[in-house]
């Protein structure tokens, strides 16, 4: 059985399956339960001020017969009073004290405000802070969440005054909304941040109501913008946590945050640099017990691949993630479909001939049955037949012969200097 503890940023985790701050770490109570439930950590709701929320505020987005295949929150951060908070951390701390509590922490953007909030939260012994700069809504419209977290200067600033105070390492959570989220991970070097955490939630409507045409959620018949989250941001997060990843001024620790929903969502998030992961939606959908197939999970698959260590496994896929201009425009796939499994659905034929490049054809055998063929000249790899197919093992992708590798740098470095003998790609 592999080891699954981590030292993230200096802050130990008997393994790396934390909560995230959200409802499922809003008391005491709930975070020894998931601590009893087998979670190594917890990030507390936010605290700061004001304390008031909205009657209303979650709404799913379903998809196919799966319920919440995103979600999409108003909520704003805690709405029970500062000293509540510190009597119940301080008491989980002191019965779970090898398991990891992180304060998030959202105020205003001054110094002393700053001070004093930290200050007073380190006192009752949690193991670091984050800051939360990504929250969209509500406190956004008073200066705070994404408000700070879309200008890096403000998130230097903030992460520095925290740092002046802190003796515990400092998250710096970051927002997704916003052109390039290594612009603000940086700002968050800047300012002293011991890591980063990403992303926080997705600007978001989540849906409209056909019979009242009132917004989902809504409150007493009007609507705003939320938070989305949930299994369908977790393309986003996962770019996002692999652009800093590779990023060499971003040399912080990353905790990966973003539609993990089970243990191979968390191998994916660390083997693109993250050093642990939080989790939301899934807990609130099935519950914290989700955390055991997490870690059943994890290890097995830890044990399969030979590895001691989880953090064995982060940034392993880094260095496979690159530009679009690094990539082999000579490299080539194509399609083929296995006639023994084919039920003859039709509905990769259906997506070439409609809407990709009219390369499977629709035959007959001598014995009067149909199938189908891929003429592989005209394919170009595009995938979109195996991605609607519905039957495992019916179409592979087949790597083929092709020329040396080439890519589009080094094309056109290659068309500046026609003299070098590289055969162009047309």
């Amino acid at each position: 059985m592999a080891d699954l503890r981590i030292n993230f940023a200096g802050i130990k985790s008997p393994n790396p399956f934390w909560l995230a701050s959200a409802p499922p770490t809003n008391s005491g109570y709930q975070v020894q339960r998931a601590f009893e439930a087998g979670w190594g950590g917890a990030v507390w709701k936010t605290l700061g001020e004001p304390i008031l929320n909205i009657s209303s505020r979650f709404a799913g987005t379903h998809f196919n017969g799966q319920r919440m295949a995103g979600f999409n929150n108003t909520e704003l951060i805690t709405d029970r009073p500062l000293e509540v908070n510190l009597k119940e951390i301080y008491e989980t701390k002191k019965r779970f004290p090898n398991h990891t509590i992180i304060a998030s922490l959202m105020v205003e953007p001054q110094q002393e405000k700053w001070h004093e909030i930290v200050k007073r939260v380190e006192a009752v012994g949690v193991d670091g802070f984050e800051l939360n700069f990504g929250c969209p809504h509500g406190m956004a419209e008073r200066g705070m969440g994404a408000a700070s977290g879309q200008v890096p200067e403000l998130v230097e600033k903030q992460t520095m005054w925290a740092k002046e105070v802190a003796e515990t390492p400092v998250i710096v959570k970051l927002t997704p909304n916003i052109t390039d989220i290594t612009a603000t991970a940086y700002a968050a070097v800047q300012g002293g941040a011991d890591a980063i955490s990403m992303i926080n939630t997705i600007n978001s409507l989540a849906g409209v109501d056909l019979d009242t045409w009132n917004t989902i959620p809504h409150v007493a018949g009007k609507g705003a913008h939320g938070g989305y989250c949930g299994p369908a941001v977790k393309p986003i997060a996962l770019n996002m946590v692999a652009e800093c990843a590779r990023n060499s001024t971003i040399n912080v620790p990353i905790s990966g945050i973003g539609g993990v929903s089970d243990w191979r969502d968390a191998v994916e998030f660390m083997l693109m640099g993250a050093g642990g992961v939080q989790v939301c939606t899934a807990a609130m959908h099935h519950g914290f017990s989700i955390v055991e197939d997490m870690v059943d999970g994890l290890n097995n698959y830890l044990d399969d691949k030979g590895l001691d260590s989880v953090e064995d496994l982060v940034g392993k896929s880094v260095p496979k993630y690159s530009d679009w201009g690094d990539l082999d425009l000579n490299y080539k796939t194509v399609a083929r479909i296995n006639t023994d499994t084919c039920i003859n659905c039709n509905k990769c034929h259906i997506a070439c001939e409609d809407t990709a490049h009219q390369c499977i054809d629709m035959l007959t055998a001598k014995d009067g049955s149909n199938y189908l063929k891929v003429h592989e000249e005209d394919c170009v790899g595009c995938n979109l037949c195996s991605i609607v197919c519905p039957v495992d093992g019916a179409i592979d992708m087949i790597e083929i012969p092709s020329d040396e590798p080439m890519t589009w740098k080094e094309r056109e470095t290659a068309i500046k200097q026609p003299s070098c003998g590289i055969s162009l790609v047309k």
